[in-house]
């Protein structure tokens, strides 16, 4: 089965906000409206740099079977750029397929052509499919951080002077 892994474009909204809906099922949030989603990833897609896109997407037979949502960090204290996967999704009925493998492929020869020396990313504990994925990659599990979040008041907060 050939897939198809390429950086989104405008004319990808409709795929995107699809992968968004699906994916919000899959980790247990509420449904997202199709509409909503549409709104979004369209909003999203036009506002990206051509250097630093942000979503990759994989397509087998013409049809949206993954999702990849990156950000490109600069420097740290190595001095090397990183790519930080926010979320890797893959459809159920595509699942152990060779999809994810392709949009891990395509990140990483992106990385290695541009200078990018790592790729970091979380998962959920209770995600036991994805944790053997990225083993069978030889991702590492590096215990030195803790994942702390501000949303909702604590980001209003956060916020004020």
């Amino acid at each position: 089965m050939a897939v198809d892994v390429r950086w989104a474009t405008t004319e990808d909204a409709a795929a995107l906000a699809a992968m968004l809906c699906e994916m919000a099922v899959h980790y247990r949030q509420p449904p997202l409206a199709a509409e909503r989603a549409l709104a979004a990833a369209r909003k999203w897609l036009a506002e990206e740099s051509p250097a630093y896109p942000h979503f990759a997407l994989a397509f087998v037979a013409g049809e949206v079977s993954g999702l990849a949502s990156v950000a490109i960090a600069h420097p740290g204290i190595d001095l090397e750029r990183l790519l930080f996967l926010k979320d890797l999704f893959v459809r159920g009925e595509a699942r152990n397929a060779g999809i994810g493998r392709a949009l891990i492929g395509f990140l990483a020869d992106h990385c290695r052509r541009h200078g990018i020396g790592r790729i970091d990313l979380t998962t959920e504990d209770w995600n036991e499919g994805a944790l053997r994925f990225y083993a069978r990659l030889g991702a590492e599990r590096h215990g030195q951080k803790i994942v702390l979040r501000l949303s909702g008041e604590s980001l209003a907060v956060a916020a004020k002077p």
